[in-house]
């Protein structure tokens, strides 16, 4: 097998293989899939498999910013992983992953993430269930007593205002020192909003994104950094309740609006799990926000046979709000964990879980520090 970028004489054996794989698109999802994927041809973030010069396989890196207890980084959000029918079970897939691993690392992406269709794989390359994309569906007259508490000035919005949103994630996720949500891109973000069957409505600290399915209401986004605006934007989702059954959102799992619904027994949760991976250790850890009262250190082994950067000793002192990676000499007792143990912790999954789930062994001495310094439960709201 051949591993090399796809460009754009490749997609329609891309979109062959997509068929394949997750079955047939419609004209406006082939046209939408051409739009979204020149930036990331240009940019080398979609690899492909060829046998002589026939495509079996690819996967695609998707340019996100994601923020960890509130600080944003680069991210390569992994989609599109497909493989022709006839190259299954040849181990062209995990051929096609490792290359898209190393590409991030060369992109300077020190963490990475996807939605699984199945585990195993990625598991085996050093992916760890860490997150979930949190879907709530409420009677839509739970809504019709949430009450706007004065007056916020709405607008709508579109393409145009694709920085405006860009930079309103920064300033929200940065103040509720968020875990694991996703910013696209400026020109995806140009694309979502310009969708004509989308109602889109921005605020001064806050902005909502829904759109009629059947009669319900569907909520991609709806985001606010105050009470005012929380109440304003909930409250103008709620307009359709006299027609609408349910509203089927996308929430934090600690959204406000679970606090500004007079009635909380009727609603239902589901979770779309995601998993990551921490691609280059040092700069993951330099990276990630932590608590601010953390001041204490942890001397960790980590085990990466897919990148050996990442292996062995290290020693992680946190103070300030921020993290360093440095490394360790000597034979020093220390928990050692795999490095889908590292990825698990670092996106906040607790010591006490990954000892018994064998992702972490060995000293525990300074369970309690990584368990304050990476303390977290991260969602997204966006899937990809």
């Amino acid at each position: 097998m051949d591993i090399r970028d796809v460009t754009a004489d490749d997609l329609d054996a891309v979109l062959d293989l997509r068929k394949r794989s997750f079955g047939p698109l419609s004209a406006g999802d082939v046209a939408t899939f051409r739009k979204m994927v020149h930036p990331t041809l240009a940019a080398g973030r979609y690899l492909g498999a060829f046998e002589g010069g026939r495509l079996a396989a690819a996967a695609r890196l998707r340019p996100f910013t994601q923020w960890w207890h509130g600080r944003p980084q680069p991210m390569s959000g992994v989609a599109g992983v497909t493989v022709s029918p006839e190259d299954r079970g040849r181990g062209v897939g995990s051929l096609i992953m490792r290359a898209a691993i190393e590409r991030a690392a060369v992109l300077g992406d020190a963490v990475s993430a996807l939605y699984p269709a199945t585990t195993p794989i990625y598991r085996s390359l050093g992916y760890e269930h860490a997150g979930a994309q949190h879907r709530v569906t409420l009677p839509a007259e739970s809504l019709r007593t949430v009450r706007p508490a004065g007056n916020v000035p709405l607008r709508r919005m579109g393409p145009g205002d694709a920085a405006e949103v860009i930079a309103l994630l920064h300033r929200l996720h940065a103040g509720s020192r968020a875990s694991g949500p996703i910013s696209w891109g400026e020109d995806i973000w140009r694309l979502w909003l310009a969708e004509e069957d989308d109602f889109l409505y921005l605020a001064d600290d806050g902005f909502a994104v829904y759109r009629w399915d059947g009669q319900d209401i569907e909520v991609d986004n709806v985001v606010a950094g105050s009470a005012e605006t929380a109440r304003a934007l909930w409250s103008l989702v709620g307009t359709s309740s006299s027609v609408a059954k349910q509203v089927k959102a996308v929430v934090a799992p600690d959204d406000p609006v679970l606090w500004l619904l007079r009635e909380r027994s009727k609603e239902t949760a589901e979770q779309v799990r995601w998993m990551f991976r921490v691609i280059d250790l040092a700069e993951a850890v330099a990276r990630r926000g932590c608590p601010a009262a953390v001041n204490a250190a942890a001397v960790v082994r980590v085990e990466d046979p897919l990148r050996a950067g990442n292996a062995g000793l290290w020693r992680l002192e946190f103070a300030g709000g921020s993290g360093a990676a440095t490394r360790e000499t000597g034979e020093a007792d220390a928990p050692v964990l795999s490095v889908n143990g590292f990825s698990a912790l670092y996106a906040g999954v607790p010591v006490a879980t990954l000892r018994r789930a064998g992702l972490m062994t060995g000293d525990e001495r300074h369970d309690e520090v990584l368990d304050a310094a990476f303390a977290a439960r991260p969602y997204m709201l966006d899937y990809f």
